[in-house]
């Protein structure tokens, strides 16, 4: 059982922010932004190459009440999902990366190999 699975089912605590029958939102251990949340579906699915078109209608409106009860929707916010190795997915469960708070920059791309293969 993944790490998100294990929080899913109350054996690891998080810090929740938001939470309904199908998705979890929590604060992010490593924030990268004042306001870090990851926001999980509780079914399990690897990545977003295995999620169905019916799960992701409904995150959209989960993240977009995660931007609200924040205080980040009006200001701004960033959202990420990380796919496979070479996206930086680290923990192998959908999520999403819901950051804000702050003017966000953009040079996390600074450390990428631009002459790699596709």
């Amino acid at each position: 059982m993944c790490i998100f699975c294990k929080i899913v089912n109350n054996e690891i605590p998080s810090n929740k922010v938001l939470e309904n029958d199908d998705f979890l939102a929590f604060h992010d251990l490593n924030p990268k932004a004042p306001a870090h949340i990851l926001a999980i579906p509780k079914q399990h699915f690897d990545s977003f190459n295995d999620v169905t078109p019916e799960v992701m209608g409904k995150m959209t409106s989960f993240i977009q009440e995660i931007a609200k009860e924040v205080g980040i929707d009006k200001s701004g916010y960033r959202v990420i999902t990380n796919i496979g190795e070479n996206g930086g997915q680290e923990v192998k469960h959908l999520h999403w990366h819901v950051l804000g708070g702050t003017k966000l920059k953009w040079g996390h791309f600074s450390d990428s190999d631009t002459k790699g293969s596709f």
